[in-house]
């Protein structure tokens, strides 16, 4: 009947939309949650702020598949990017951020939204690990 086609025609939609929702779901990052996993090819650039007459180094993850941010802050809502600023205040950590420049790398960290001009992406993770990773 009719009413039998609606019916499955709408169980359709809702099962279509929670197995949406849960792959996008699942892709997100979590902010300021640590142990947060991110994968891409780790490069250096230099960024200039004119109306601070600042120049920055930073290094940029560009991700091989975009990733999200969800948070309670509004600055923690990122719907989707394709870069994260990557950091680290640990010498021996930067050192070897410094010699996987230009590589796939494997991060684990804590992220956040980006909110001051020190952010260079809009999502920053201060990260804990950095591996060389098989992805490319």
């Amino acid at each position: 009947s009719e009413a039998c086609m609606m019916s499955r025609l709408g169980a359709a939609i809702v099962v279509g939309a929670v197995l949406g929702c849960g792959t996008a779901t699942a892709e997100c990052l979590k902010a300021e949650k640590p142990d947060q996993i991110a994968e891409g090819k780790l490069t250096s650039s230099r960024f200039t702020t004119e109306a601070y007459r600042l120049t920055e180094q930073a290094y940029i993850l560009r991700l091989r598949t975009p990733a999200c941010l969800e948070g309670s802050d509004e600055y923690d809502k990122v719907d989707k990017t394709d870069t994260i600023h990557v950091f680290s205040l640990d010498k021996a950590m930067l050192k070897k951020m410094r010699g996987l420049v230009g590589k796939a790398v494997r991060v684990t960290g804590s992220p956040f939204g980006e909110h001051t001009v020190h952010h260079h992406a809009p999502i920053v993770m201060s990260i804990g690990t950095i591996e060389p990773s098989a992805a490319r």
